[in-house]
């Protein structure tokens, strides 16, 4: 079907220069203004310690790092012109584009590349994210109090040289760079204000194609073209607005009533009408949705009692039923479309780790002197998790005969409750910051990962992946220890991501990556 001159009159409509009713404020923006409604507040706009979607989409246009990955998913020069690798592939010296600078006008060095690597992994940050950075030398030992900071391997050889030494080789290195916990910060900004200068528009300081204007906060965001980007005549659209609503319904009258133009994750119930009208536009992404034990709280501290909650989900039923979406269900952890020695890590024999068996499940929870006690599932605000527990805690009422309490938290309450093992049992959503597998395992080889999982064979076996090599040894190694997690029953994978926009078809120039990201950087409103 297409689009009705009556609808195509009000998408077309958005170029006016006021958007009103998408959150408490009435604002003026310029002509070519472009609008994303995001599905939740971000809980900080510090790219050292934020981990969801919302927070690394405003981050995407808000900051860059030596890399930025492309419409291929290749990443390429960004703040760095070029770089050198070393041939064992262990040190990578990169250089530094001549007169970059902050949204301040203040020049970016390669000091401020090294101060913000350091503070990720710096113990006292406590950022979610420092794992990601303990492929450098020391950066491990340093997060864990065993090393000092001058030890870590990365320094400034001048102003626009900066070298790093690798712990192991990591093909996947210069992809990381491009990840948000790799992007610098302003030490001269955060050093003043370092508890609040990511919270508001009063303080933040960027480096990216745009710079924070206003952030109302629960309401809305607007950012406004960064004239000091070095890259800022590709910048096509003026202005960025981010309405923020945590109701897929309100996201999606926001595109229909001309006061959004891309809208993450439509109900599920909308996806016909939308396909009809060409607006519904599902992409691939590189992630999985599932539940996570605390091994520390009982009952979940006893694995027979874990192993009959995990067994008890009946997938195709669930996804087909409840999720719908186009989701497949997801009987393993890392999600299909990571290619590793030319195959997909979940092809073949590793497609299927997790076995389901209702009855088989109600006989373990019997054997595992489980007395009924209260059992809570904690989940954040957003709309489709509720519904997604709902459904699951229908399904442990039918299949094991317990009743499961859920428990709703604000976002950043949520994570925080996750951080510190204040949960039993947790909905989780894990999206790849890279494409390989090692970042869903890294998240258990964490000594502070949220489950308190410290099974030492896990541990050896991910360990012997990050030092392999050889890319068949080292697929084996992974493979094991994905098993080893599954057997262990640190989590249960539900169903894999996918990215669902709804896209007025006059937006052009953006582009999608597998991380779950939308890149509005060449974006513009095509007359």
């Amino acid at each position: 079907m297409k689009l009705n001159k009556l609808f195509l009159a009000i998408i077309t409509s958005f170029s006016l220069v006021f958007i009103s009713g998408c959150g408490s404020s009435q604002t003026e923006l310029p002509e070519g203004t472009i609008s994303y409604a995001i599905k939740a507040e971000p809980a900080s706009l510090d790219p050292a310690l934020t981990t969801g979607l919302p927070e690394s989409n405003a981050e995407l246009e808000l900051f860059e790092g030596l890399t930025r990955i492309d419409k291929n998913g290749i990443p390429q020069p960004a703040l760095a012109e070029k770089w050198e690798i070393s041939s064992d592939g262990m040190t990578y010296r990169f250089y530094l584009r001549e007169g970059i600078c902050w949204s301040d006008g203040t020049p970016i060095t390669a000091d401020d590349f090294v101060y913000s690597w350091k503070r990720v992994l710096d113990p006292n940050t406590a950022s979610q994210n420092a794992y990601m950075l303990f492929v450098l030398k020391n950066g491990e030992a340093y997060n864990s109090e065993e090393a000092a900071a001058d030890d870590v391997g990365v320094r400034a050889i001048d102003e626009r040289t900066l070298e790093v030494q690798l712990g192991e080789p990591a093909a996947y290195f210069l992809g990381l760079t491009s990840f948000h916990a790799f992007y610098p910060v302003p030490k001269h900004i955060v050093e003043v204000n370092p508890e609040t200068w990511a919270g508001s528009d009063k303080n933040i300081v960027s480096c990216g194609p745009y710079i924070l204007k206003k952030w109302i906060h629960s309401s809305e965001i607007i950012m406004m073209k960064n004239d000091n980007y070095w890259n800022k005549d590709n910048v096509k659209s003026p202005c960025i607005v981010m309405p923020i609503s945590e109701s897929a319904a309100t996201r999606v009258n926001f595109l229909e009533s001309g006061n959004a133009d891309i809208v993450d994750e439509p109900p599920s119930a909308d996806e016909a009408r939308l396909r009809d009208l060409g607006l519904y536009k599902p992409y691939p992404m590189l992630g999985t949705i599932y539940y996570v034990f605390n091994l520390e709280k009982a009952p979940f501290d006893n694995p027979k009692v874990r192993q009959a909650f995990a067994m008890s989900i009946e997938r195709e039923n669930f996804v087909r039923n409840v999720v719908k979406s186009g989701k497949e269900p997801a009987y393993a952890f890392v999600p299909p479309g990571m290619i590793i020695n030319k195959n997909d890590f979940r092809s073949g024999s590793y497609e299927k780790l997790m076995q389901e068996n209702a009855e088989e499940a109600r006989k373990i929870l019997k054997e595992s002197g489980y007395n009924g006690e209260a059992i809570t599932l904690l989940y954040g605000t957003s709309e489709s998790s509720k519904v997604i527990c709902e459904g699951i805690q229908d399904m442990w009422k039918k299949n094991l005969g317990i009743e499961v309490e859920l428990v709703n938290q604000e976002t950043k309450v949520f994570y925080d409750s996750r951080d510190n093992g204040d949960y039993q049992i947790a909905y989780a959503n894990w999206i790849a910051d890279f494409s390989d597998p090692m970042n869903f395992l890294d998240i258990y080889y964490d000594p502070n990962n949220e489950s308190r999982y410290k099974n030492p064979k896990f541990i050896e076996l991910v360990a012997k992946a990050k030092q392999e090599t050889d890319g068949v040894k080292r697929a084996e190694y992974m493979h094991e220890a994905e098993q080893l997690l599954i057997d262990d029953y640190v989590i249960i994978p539900l169903y894999y991501s996918s990215m669902n926009l709804v896209i007025n078809p006059r937006i052009k120039g953006y582009f999608t990556s597998p991380m779950g990201l939308v890149d509005l950087t060449e974006a513009y409103l095509e007359n």
